[in-house]
């Protein structure tokens, strides 16, 4: 908690992203080290002239403390990149956010997340289509990530509430900003039953702004194994949500609609250039190897990460190996190495694919450390 105040006085700081913060922290050997860089050592790491003038007035003008207070007074948990409950799939993308404000609670069955995101000038086939994907996914345990702004946003946090899933809103303001105010009430809903959390990296007091909302896509993006577009104009925020999941090396989603309906432009664009096209819940279960989520939280839940596991991660690759060379690579006898990818399968850490043959489902974790105006 020592430390907790300086990471938030760095989120103050206009100029400091993740990527300067990173190189204060690669100098010093704490954040509460780095926040008492002198200016000569912050031109020496690299930090440019307006960075350092900036950093310099907020330090000597904000009370850590009281802000710090006041974080806490509004009920707000924080997170940081040396959190143990910093999202472990956001950890993934590059520069992630070195501060989470969160209202309510991120849990481990937050790992398995599908982005939900969209126009705000919904149509009929639009609302539809959100409300039977979303019951669909959640009813698989999969928790529902979008934006909290109007249109499809508001449907799918709103239909993953009253199916009595978890969804996770993120926010282009700070977290006691909402926006837009008609969806307060569906706010404190998500935080008062916990079924969620309301998550912004802007600090308290930041009102929504067009520039916040590229950033707040990115962390979508970052939250979730996929990203679903339903419905989306040509230059709707959305299309920059699917973008960033292609940098982040998630699946995207698309809903095919009428070729002529200006509100399903982006959304036929992206399958023509080659996002999986879906027709039912079904194409973003199967190709996110989401059928067994329950299953993969009960076993995750249960079972910690062993050393047997840890060994088999060293032997697997995106690149399918069958069991018999796992079991000669690992040293380890056949009837373990068996027992153990099964375990894994179950946690959705590898895949088989046929034949007695086994991929990593994903890339592991680093260890370390409101549309259109969306």
């Amino acid at each position: 908690m020592t430390d907790l105040k300086y990471w938030l006085g760095f989120n103050l700081v206009k100029g400091i992203g993740p990527a300067k913060l990173q190189a204060l922290l690669d100098t010093y050997k704490d954040v509460s080290a780095a926040w008492r860089a002198s200016e000569r050592d912050l031109e020496r790491i690299g930090l440019d002239r307006r960075a350092i003038a900036t950093f310099i007035e907020t330090r000597s003008e904000v009370d850590l403390d009281a802000y710090l207070q006041r974080v806490t007074d509004a009920g707000v948990t924080v997170l940081t990149w040396e959190s143990e409950g910093y999202p472990r799939y956001l950890r993934e993308i590059p520069a992630p956010p070195p501060v989470l404000y969160v209202a309510g609670e991120i849990v481990e069955a937050d790992r398995w997340a599908v982005a939900v995101v969209g126009t705000r000038r919904l149509s009929p086939y639009g609302k539809q289509i959100v409300r039977e994907l979303v019951t669909g996914l959640v009813r698989n345990g999969v928790t529902i990530v979008s934006g909290l702004a109007r249109g499809i946003d508001g449907i799918a946090h709103k239909t993953a509430v009253e199916m009595g899933g978890r969804t996770l809103a993120v926010l282009g303001s700070g977290i006691d900003c909402l926006y837009p105010p008609e969806h307060r009430d569906l706010a404190r809903r998500i935080i008062k039953e916990r079924q969620g959390a309301i998550i912004s990296d802007y600090a308290l007091g930041t009102q929504p702004d067009a520039k916040n909302f590229p950033p707040r896509n990115r962390i979508i993006s970052g939250l979730s194994l996929g990203v679903v577009v339903v419905e989306a104009g040509k230059r709707s925020g959305a299309l920059i949500t699917a973008d960033f999941a292609v940098e982040h090396n998630r699946e995207v989603f698309a809903v095919p609609g009428n070729v002529n309906s200006y509100t399903s432009a982006g959304a036929n664009r992206l399958i023509q250039q080659g996002a999986k096209l879906v027709m039912s819940v079904d194409d973003i279960l199967d190709e996110l190897n989401l059928t067994m989520v329950p299953q993969q939280v009960v076993v995750q839940m249960a079972m910690p990460e062993t050393a047997e596991e840890a060994t088999l991660l060293k032997h697997l690759s995106p690149e399918p190996s069958h069991v018999d060379e796992i079991v000669r690579a690992s040293g380890m006898s056949s009837a373990k190495v068996s027992s153990t990818l099964a375990i894994m399968e179950l946690k959705g850490m590898v895949q088989q694919v046929g034949g007695m043959r086994y991929v990593l489902a994903r890339e592991p974790a680093p260890a370390y450390r409101i549309d259109e105006g969306r």
